[in-house]
């Protein structure tokens, strides 16, 4: 059996069990709304694993264009706010994926979600697990996504590749975040907490 098949066997066999609860809060930016009674707003992104013929499977991310009001620059997977025609979180992830990338949703094969993130930006994401099988065309959004890329699902399996990292918010108390670089790439925040749900499930 290849690696590839025997990941995505053990993705399909943990996330089959996952309970739909929430998963670590983002603690990079601040205390989720939701503990002053605010409701999060529900989103969901795609984790893309790009299953290739010849060598180990890759994760596929996006990096935010450096105008955007929110999160500018920042690497993420696709993704974004549910909308009022979405009937679950799987359809917001594939029409984002859509949108942002230009990905076609049949070449998207869904195998379950992660646990819920919530954020301090007042989101609850659901990140939904999907296949990826080359080739692939990607006509990027110019105004939401500078640029794809792919980094091997190998790099965020080792824990040596795993960080943390302290920021103060608002000048006040110290917060702590995952962060996972990766080359020129800093993979943090939201991002690589989701990162880190996956590795506790392929490891645990």
């Amino acid at each position: 059996m290849s690696e590839a098949h025997e990941i995505v066997g053990r993705l399909r066999h943990k996330l089959a069990r996952v309970e739909p609860r929430p998963g670590e809060p983002d603690v990079a930016i601040g205390d989720w709304p939701g503990a002053g009674g605010t409701q999060p707003r529900p989103a969901a992104v795609l984790v893309p694993l790009v299953l290739h013929e010849r060598h180990s499977p890759t994760v596929l991310f996006t990096r935010r264009t450096d105008h955007l009001y929110h999160h500018p620059g920042q690497i993420s997977f696709p993704g974004g706010g549910m909308e009022e025609g979405d009937s679950c979180a799987e359809e917001t992830a594939v029409r984002e994926v859509e949108e942002e990338i230009g990905l076609a949703p049949e070449r998207i094969e869904l195998i379950g979600r992660l646990p819920d993130y919530l954020t301090g930006t007042g989101f609850c994401v659901t990140p939904v697990v999907g296949l990826l099988h080359p080739p692939i065309k990607l006509k990027l959004d110019g105004f939401e996504v500078a640029e794809a890329f792919e980094v091997p699902l190998a790099h965020f399996l080792d824990p040596a590749n795993h960080r943390r990292h302290s920021v103060r918010i608002n000048g006040g108390e110290m917060r702590q975040f995952h962060a996972m670089p990766y080359g020129n790439y800093f993979i943090w925040g939201a991002t690589a907490g989701m990162l880190m749900m996956l590795y506790r499930l392929l490891t645990e």
